[in-house]
């Protein structure tokens, strides 16, 4: 072999690697054999090259597929969490409504109970628990009890704004002669209610000064609320004054909320500024939320949209939010979203987008959008919305996207906007056999006669 010839070959030795090039190399023997075998063993191919530079990239990709794993395990996490905090406050605002109730209505061992659980959670609203709690034991007669909790109350909570309560509460207890109510009373508290709605009718002078004692004294819970809507009621100056009082916190918390509420029930430009004092001068988030609502009540989404862009507290942003939804501020909302860089605040954007029923706003984010986890958000919330439009954009959604989770959200869009007539066309077309089995699963769920038909397809085959 020709010098030319055996370096041609060495050359292709060591582009294919040793064991390769040496294949080539027959009648090739000896010393020379020898010579070039070390020579290529010594010098790294352009296979192995290859190679390890696919392994390489391959460790790479696994190792940022692990770490988006992690982040998106994360952010279940933390997801999980805020769900379980949320899902903790609202059973503890139910315990709190339903002790209430069951107060209103008399029924006093099942308002204690509810009280009781609420205390021995040591939420928000523990020191309120406590003083239902006690009132609850007074009207039952267990005076001991009362005395025990309303010392419990005023040592944990010396600061707080149902101690002034607790303390005439003690007061009332010890006066008292520990029986229980006379059922009589509450008949009496009803017909006083009547004269002064009757009052605040004829001669409000007369009636706003009486109702401004039955506020400020030892009445039942029941009664105050009444009167306060009776005061509420009213237009005049005064009223508005006292009303306003009650609701920049000069009672207890409770009453302070319902103040609130009547002020976005009855509206008015008094009330919108009373209602924004109020927001801007408490810490207290119970308090913020329910100005939030009543700002979606009067349908006030300057306000609300201002709180969505200023507020600091993220769950009161929350808030803000999904209430300028309820109020159709839809504008507003695409401003907040275009500004946002947080995805959960997005997320939440796009949640009232669905309620403020925007279908074109939530095409835009599920074709456009480049984060995968809004999305998938959006492509949901126009499951729910619903209509042609949705419809026709999960349709061109599901027909471009690559991506499998996309595609199964769709497939999810489509069961809740109980589009079976879509789910059985891709159960038909689907060519991916885990897909298509999804879309039956779907079907199955929603069992109208499309679904049900195609199910009896599949038996008949």
């Amino acid at each position: 072999m020709s010098g030319q010839t055996t370096e041609m070959w060495k050359k292709a030795a060591v582009r294919l690697g040793l064991a390769a090039g040496l294949a080539l190399l027959p009648g090739l023997a000896g010393a020379g054999s020898a010579t070039l075998a070390a020579e290529a063993a010594q010098a790294p191919s352009e296979a192995q090259y290859f190679v390890a530079d696919r392994a390489t990239a391959e460790q790479r990709e696994a190792e940022e597929a692990a770490r988006r794993e992690e982040a998106e395990e994360a952010r279940e996490r933390e997801q999980d969490k805020k769900a379980a905090e949320a899902d903790r406050q609202e059973h503890m605002q139910d315990l709190y409504d339903e002790g209430r109730e069951a107060l209103d209505d008399g029924q006093y061992a099942e308002a204690a109970k509810k009280f009781q659980e609420l205390a021995q959670m040591n939420g928000s609203q523990t020191d309120a628990a406590l003083y239902w709690l006690a009132y609850t034991q007074n009207k039952q007669g267990k005076r001991d009890a009362a005395l025990s909790t309303v010392a419990d109350l005023k040592k944990r909570y010396p600061q707080s704004r149902w101690a002034k309560d607790g303390g005439a509460l003690e007061i009332e207890i010890r006066g008292g002669s520990g029986t229980k109510t006379n059922p009589d009373a509450v008949g009496d508290e009803e017909l006083k209610l009547l004269a002064l709605q009757g009052l605040m009718n004829s001669d409000p002078a007369k009636a706003v000064p009486l109702i401004e004692k039955v506020l400020n004294g030892s009445a039942s819970p029941a009664v105050k609320s009444k009167a306060l809507f009776v005061l509420a009621q009213s237009g005049t100056p005064q009223a508005s004054e006292i009303l306003g009082k009650v609701a920049l916190g000069q009672a207890n918390p409770e009453l302070q909320r319902k103040a609130v509420e009547y002020l976005g029930i009855f509206g008015g430009e008094r009330s919108e500024k009373t209602l924004a004092e109020v927001y801007n001068s408490t810490s207290d988030a119970s308090i913020k939320r329910a100005v939030l609502k009543s700002y979606m009540i009067s349908g006030n989404r300057e306000n609300l949209f201002n709180a969505a862009k200023s507020e600091k507290n993220e769950d009161l942003r929350r808030e803000a939010i999904k209430q300028l939804g309820l109020v159709g501020g839809e504008s507003e909302l695409e401003q907040l979203y275009r500004a946002e860089s947080s995805t959960d605040v997005r997320r939440e954007i796009l949640q009232a987008f669905f309620l403020a029923g925007d279908s074109k706003r939530l095409v835009q984010a599920a074709e456009q959008e480049k984060e995968p986890e809004l999305r998938r958000a959006a492509i949901k919330n126009l499951g729910l919305v619903g209509g042609a439009d949705a419809s026709s954009a999960l349709q061109t959604i599901y027909k471009k996207e690559t991506d499998r989770s996309l595609k199964e959200e769709v497939l999810n869009a489509y069961f809740l906007e109980g589009n079976s007539a879509a789910l059985v066309g891709i159960a038909k077309s689907e060519k991916d056999s885990g897909l298509r089995k999804t879309a039956i699963e779907k079907l199955s769920l929603i069992g109208d006669k499309t679904s049900t038909d195609y199910m009896m397809e599949i038996l008949q085959k």
